[in-house]
Protein backbone atom coordinates (compact mmCIF):
# COMPACT_ATOMS: atom_id res chain seq x y z
CA UNK A 1 0.00 0.00 0.00
CA UNK A 2 1.19 3.11 -0.84
CA UNK A 3 1.20 5.90 1.73
CA UNK A 4 -0.27 9.09 0.50
CA UNK A 5 -0.43 12.28 1.62
CA UNK A 6 -4.38 11.92 2.78
CA UNK A 7 -3.12 8.94 4.80
CA UNK A 8 -0.22 10.19 6.54
CA UNK A 9 -2.03 13.47 7.70
CA UNK A 10 -4.70 11.14 9.31
CA UNK A 11 -1.93 9.39 10.88
CA UNK A 12 -0.48 12.85 12.16
CA UNK A 13 -4.15 13.65 13.68
CA UNK A 14 -5.54 10.53 15.43
CA UNK A 15 -1.56 11.03 16.75
CA UNK A 16 -2.10 14.19 18.06
CA UNK A 17 -5.53 13.34 19.25
CA UNK A 18 -4.23 10.39 21.18
CA UNK A 19 -1.62 12.17 22.77
CA UNK A 20 -3.73 14.79 23.89
CA UNK A 21 -6.31 12.32 25.44
CA UNK A 22 -3.35 10.63 26.87
CA UNK A 23 -2.75 14.00 28.53
CA UNK A 24 -6.47 14.63 29.56
CA UNK A 25 -6.44 11.01 31.18
CA UNK A 26 -3.27 11.58 33.16
CA UNK A 27 -4.75 14.86 34.18
CA UNK A 28 -7.91 13.66 35.01
CA UNK A 29 -8.23 10.14 35.93
CA UNK A 30 -4.31 9.95 37.78
CA UNK A 31 -3.94 14.21 39.17
CA UNK A 32 -1.23 14.84 37.14
CA UNK A 33 -1.80 18.68 37.00
CA UNK A 34 0.47 20.03 33.99
CA UNK A 35 3.16 22.57 34.29
CA UNK A 36 2.88 25.71 31.97
CA UNK A 37 5.50 23.76 29.57
CA UNK A 38 3.22 20.85 29.52
CA UNK A 39 0.40 23.09 28.69
CA UNK A 40 2.89 25.32 25.74
CA UNK A 41 3.24 21.35 24.50
CA UNK A 42 -0.31 20.87 24.85
CA UNK A 43 -1.06 23.46 21.96
CA UNK A 44 1.68 22.43 19.95
CA UNK A 45 0.30 19.17 19.30
CA UNK A 46 -3.41 20.35 18.79
CA UNK A 47 -2.32 23.08 16.34
CA UNK A 48 -0.20 20.10 14.80
CA UNK A 49 -3.47 18.23 14.58
CA UNK A 50 -5.53 21.24 13.25
CA UNK A 51 -3.17 21.37 10.43
CA UNK A 52 -3.30 17.70 9.82
CA UNK A 53 -7.28 17.26 10.37
CA UNK A 54 -7.00 19.94 7.17
CA UNK A 55 -4.30 18.31 5.41
CA UNK A 56 -5.73 14.66 5.66
CA UNK A 57 -9.39 16.41 4.60
CA UNK A 58 -7.72 18.18 1.56
CA UNK A 59 -5.39 15.58 0.36
CA UNK A 60 -2.84 18.23 -0.61
CA UNK A 61 -0.63 18.06 -3.57
CA UNK A 62 1.88 20.08 -4.68
CA UNK A 63 2.87 24.12 -3.59
CA UNK A 64 0.04 23.20 -1.14
CA UNK A 65 0.99 19.84 0.05
CA UNK A 66 4.66 21.50 0.72
CA UNK A 67 2.63 24.65 2.93
CA UNK A 68 1.15 21.93 4.75
CA UNK A 69 4.70 19.89 5.42
CA UNK A 70 6.29 23.05 6.48
CA UNK A 71 3.33 23.80 9.04
CA UNK A 72 3.74 20.71 10.75
CA UNK A 73 7.68 21.01 10.72
CA UNK A 74 7.71 24.36 12.63
CA UNK A 75 5.28 23.29 15.11
CA UNK A 76 6.88 20.51 15.79
CA UNK A 77 10.24 22.31 16.24
CA UNK A 78 8.30 24.91 18.33
CA UNK A 79 6.99 21.78 20.56
CA UNK A 80 10.28 19.97 20.07
CA UNK A 81 12.25 23.20 21.69
CA UNK A 82 9.59 23.54 24.70
CA UNK A 83 9.78 19.41 25.20
CA UNK A 84 13.68 19.84 25.15
CA UNK A 85 14.12 22.58 27.25
CA UNK A 86 11.33 20.90 29.83
CA UNK A 87 13.40 17.62 29.75
CA UNK A 88 16.43 19.70 30.55
CA UNK A 89 14.69 21.27 33.68
CA UNK A 90 13.99 17.25 34.37
CA UNK A 91 17.38 15.95 34.13
CA UNK A 92 19.20 19.17 35.89
CA UNK A 93 16.44 20.44 38.04
CA UNK A 94 16.77 24.48 39.44
CA UNK A 95 18.74 25.11 42.77
CA UNK A 96 15.67 26.43 44.13
CA UNK A 97 12.20 25.10 43.89
CA UNK A 98 9.38 27.39 43.45
CA UNK A 99 5.69 26.61 42.66
CA UNK A 100 5.75 29.46 40.08
CA UNK A 101 2.40 30.56 38.20
CA UNK A 102 0.93 28.75 35.93
CA UNK A 103 -0.05 29.52 32.26
CA UNK A 104 -2.85 31.63 32.29
CA UNK A 105 -1.63 34.15 35.31
CA UNK A 106 2.03 34.48 33.66
CA UNK A 107 0.27 35.33 29.91
CA UNK A 108 -2.98 37.29 31.60
CA UNK A 109 -0.76 39.64 33.80
CA UNK A 110 2.70 39.96 31.89
CA UNK A 111 2.97 41.21 28.00
CA UNK A 112 3.97 38.38 25.86
CA UNK A 113 7.90 39.18 25.86
CA UNK A 114 7.24 39.19 29.70
CA UNK A 115 5.50 35.79 30.13
CA UNK A 116 7.19 33.54 27.70
CA UNK A 117 10.93 33.71 29.37
CA UNK A 118 9.32 33.60 33.03
CA UNK A 119 7.36 29.86 31.31
CA UNK A 120 10.82 28.61 29.99
CA UNK A 121 12.62 29.80 33.32
CA UNK A 122 10.73 26.71 34.17
CA UNK A 123 9.51 26.12 37.76
CA UNK A 124 9.28 23.18 40.73
CA UNK A 125 6.44 21.69 39.23
CA UNK A 126 8.59 21.33 35.75
CA UNK A 127 11.53 19.66 37.15
CA UNK A 128 9.74 16.45 38.46
CA UNK A 129 9.05 13.48 36.63
CA UNK A 130 5.87 11.90 37.44
CA UNK A 131 5.33 9.34 35.12
CA UNK A 132 7.52 7.08 32.77
CA UNK A 133 6.87 4.94 30.42
CA UNK A 134 9.50 2.58 29.19
CA UNK A 135 12.32 4.96 31.05
CA UNK A 136 10.95 7.98 28.91
CA UNK A 137 9.07 10.96 30.77
CA UNK A 138 6.54 12.91 29.87
CA UNK A 139 8.71 15.77 27.63
CA UNK A 140 10.87 13.08 26.06
CA UNK A 141 8.06 11.11 24.65
CA UNK A 142 6.70 14.86 23.17
CA UNK A 143 10.45 14.97 21.59
CA UNK A 144 9.99 11.10 20.26
CA UNK A 145 6.65 12.24 18.75
CA UNK A 146 7.26 15.80 17.64
CA UNK A 147 10.62 14.20 16.01
CA UNK A 148 8.33 11.94 14.51
CA UNK A 149 6.10 14.52 12.41
CA UNK A 150 8.51 16.31 11.22
CA UNK A 151 10.44 13.43 9.66
CA UNK A 152 7.33 12.35 8.47
CA UNK A 153 6.24 15.98 7.06
CA UNK A 154 9.54 16.19 5.31
CA UNK A 155 9.61 12.93 3.90
CA UNK A 156 5.82 13.50 2.34
CA UNK A 157 6.37 17.18 1.34
CA UNK A 158 10.03 16.87 0.07
CA UNK A 159 11.24 13.69 -1.10
CA UNK A 160 8.68 11.51 -1.43
CA UNK A 161 7.87 11.05 -5.48
CA UNK A 162 4.33 11.51 -6.37
CA UNK A 163 2.38 9.17 -7.60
Amino acid sequence: MRITPRIAFAFVFVSCASVIALALYLQEHDGLEPCPMCILQRYAFILIGVVALAGAIQGPKGLALKVYGALVVMLSVAGGGVAMRHSWLQHFPPKVETCGADLDFLMGNFPLSQALPKVFAGTGSCSTVDWTLIGLSIPEWAIVWFATFAALAIWMAFFRRPQ
